[in-house]
């Protein structure tokens, strides 16, 4: 099977850990194979405002092949009759930590030339991005009524720039966006319950957030867009619900993997799905044909193994042995 025998509009390519590049450095290749098939963006699990930037949240700017993909991209449209863009559809959160909502209000405020003081709704940016803010209910600013302000300010926000159609507007729009998400990520902190019912909460918060993002740039974006972040992500969550708005205009890739020196992963035991592909696989294949197999229990927590769950969404897998 090639990478461009798919005609999904989203194709999205996960992977099952970020902890090996190979998958980063084969997503680079496949990326440069698909700019001459239609597609004009490529979208990473990574913030979205930063990555206007060319920045990356999650520490992920630290990976070569992550450098190496924005030099070549600046390199191609250098003489690009049509220029490939790069986006982030991720929230600016990170694991435990959420910041304040200020810097992104104020830019889209500032844009309209908005006379509201916001950094005197949010108060010191600590008082939101400190753990104890998400960790904690009693302690997040989520539901003071100063946040409930904001977040009628930042829907009014949006509300205008949706109107406007000049490119910078769009812009001050993803501005506009975080702040609300964020808003709202911190309100769903706020609620109580116990650890694993708030965890749970906040990655559906999350789930949400991709999801929209990815839905945003699939309908402003020209052309088609690759799609690259944690099966976890794509297979489920974010990507169940993008594929239950675009059917097959979404396609999903699970990435799989054999063995890992980067992870002291061995190989895998001869009846996961896993060891079915290894058996077929040198250097790597992307396959149609769904592997059967149990699942894989030799991997610590960097490694997702792929399950029937997430193999029943999937249209085809890249394993990389």
């Amino acid at each position: 099977m090639d990478i461009t025998d798919f005609t999904a509009e989203l194709l999205a390519f996960g992977e099952p850990t970020h902890f090996e590049p190979a998958f980063a450095r084969i997503r680079n290749d496949l990326f440069a194979r698909l700019a001459g098939h239609g597609f004009r963006a490529i979208a990473l699990e990574t913030d979205r405002v930063a990555a206007l930037d060319g920045e990356f949240s999650h520490g992920f700017g630290e990976l070569e092949a992550n450098r190496q993909l924005l030099a070549w991209l600046r390199e191609y449209n250098e003489a690009a009759a049509e220029p490939l863009t790069f986006h982030g559809f991720d929230a600016p959160t990170e694991m435990f930590s959420a910041p304040s909502p200020r810097t992104y209000l104020e830019h889209a405020g500032d844009y309209l030339g908005l006379d509201v003081d916001i950094a005197a709704l949010t108060g010191d940016d600590e008082r939101w991005s400190r753990p104890e803010a998400i960790l904690d209910p009693a302690e997040s600013p989520g539901a003071s009524p100063e946040a409930r302000e904001l977040r009628v300010i930042a829907d009014d926000l949006l509300m205008t720039l949706d109107a406007r159609v000049e490119p910078a507007a769009h812009v001050a729009r993803i501005h506009a966006i975080a702040g609300l998400d964020l808003l709202r990520y911190h309100a769903a902190s706020a609620r109580p319950g116990d650890r694993d019912t708030r965890i749970a909460r906040l990655a559906g918060v999350r789930a949400v957030i991709m999801a929209r993002n990815l839905l945003d740039i699939h309908a402003s974006q020209p052309g088609r867009t690759l799609v690259f972040a944690h099966n976890a992500h794509l297979g489920s969550g974010a990507g169940a619900i993008v594929a239950s708005r675009l059917g097959d205009r979404y396609a999903f890739i699970a990435g799989s993997l054999g063995h890992s020196e980067a992870l002291g992963l061995g190989e895998p035991a001869a009846d996961t799905c896993e060891g079915h592909l290894q058996r077929d696989t040198d250097g790597w294949q992307l396959t149609a044909e769904i592997p059967a197999g149990h699942t894989r229990e030799d991997a610590d927590y960097r490694y997702a193994p792929l399950t029937r769950e997430l193999l029943d969404s999937a249209d085809a897998v890249l394993h990389i042995a």
